[in-house]
């Protein structure tokens, strides 16, 4: 077994890829459905891990209920993406901070739909 991808339903596919992108990852391929389409992404050197869903027609916000928590992606220097993430106008929740016992820091920052996402 192993884990093929994670879905995340969107609302401005244009706005979710800008976002996506920023943060590093690539369009790999979308496939059209009747009544919805899917865009596939992929960070460099690794396979299709994120599948947007764009639902033709839906225009209200979707419920992420409180199962949903965040999606995390490792960067090689975190205040530099972080400064990166700033110029296109993307901020973090708050500052990054340190995991107590680590010796990592993490911050976390939204998508276009206000899901959390995190850096670290």
């Amino acid at each position: 077994m192993g884990l093929i991808h994670t879905c995340i339903r969107v609302r401005d596919i244009d706005a979710s890829l800008a976002f996506y992108k920023q943060l590093g990852f690539e369009v790999r391929g979308r496939l059209n459905f009747d009544t919805a389409y899917n865009v596939y992404l992929g960070l460099p050197g690794d396979r299709d891990r994120l599948e947007l869903t764009v639902n033709i027609g839906h225009d209200e916000p979707y419920e992420l209920g409180d199962g949903y928590n965040h999606i995390a992606i490792t960067v090689s220097e975190l205040d530099s993406k972080l400064e990166e993430l700033a110029e296109a106008g993307i901020e973090p929740d708050n500052p990054p901070y340190k995991v107590l016992g680590k010796p990592i820091r993490i911050a976390f920052v939204r998508d276009p739909d206000r899901q959390l996402q995190t850096l670290s």
